[in-house]
C-alpha cells in the first residue's frame, strides 16, 4: 500500500471476515491469487504485488475482457517484497473475466517496476 501511495494512488485497508470468498466473489483464480487484493474505484481487481505504474497503465487502457491484475504468490523484490538487491522475475497477468488469464507484462529485472 505505501508503494500505491507513494505513486499517486489513494489506499484504504479492509480485512474481510473470509477473504478466500470475496477472492472468488471477485472472479481470481486459485492459481493467480496472493496477499493482498485491490479494488479500483472503476471496479478493477489487483491482486497481489502488482507495480503501480502497471495498475495506473491498465486502468488508462484496459484490454477487452480483462478485470484487472494479478501478481501471484509473492515474487522477492515487487513493490513491498524488497529483499536487499534479490529479484525474481515474474508475470504481471491480465485476469478475464471467465476467470483465465494472459500474460500482461514480463518484469525482468527491478528496474522495469518503476
Amino acid at each position: 500500500m505505501e508503494h500505491l501511495d507513494e505513486s499517486g494512488f489513494s489506499t484504504r485497508y479492509e480485512h474481510p471476515a473470509d477473504l478466500n470468498q470475496r477472492k472468488a466473489e471477485l472472479s481470481i483464480a486459485p492459481q493467480y491469487q496472493s496477499c493482498h487484493t485491490g479494488i479500483s474505484k472503476q471496479g478493477f481487481v489487483f491482486e497481489g504485488h502488482v507495480p503501480a505504474k502497471f495498475i495506473a497503465a491498465f486502468i488508462d487502457n484496459p484490454p477487452a475482457g480483462a478485470i484487472g491484475l494479478s501478481v501471484p504468490g509473492m515474487p522477492i523484490g515487487t513493490p513491498g517484497m524488497e529483499m536487499g538487491e534479490r529479484f525474481t522475475p515474474y508475470t504481471v497477468w491480465a485476469l478475464q473475466q471467465d476467470g483465465s488469464a494472459r500474460p500482461y507484462a514480463q518484469v525482468a529485472t527491478a528496474a522495469e517496476q518503476f
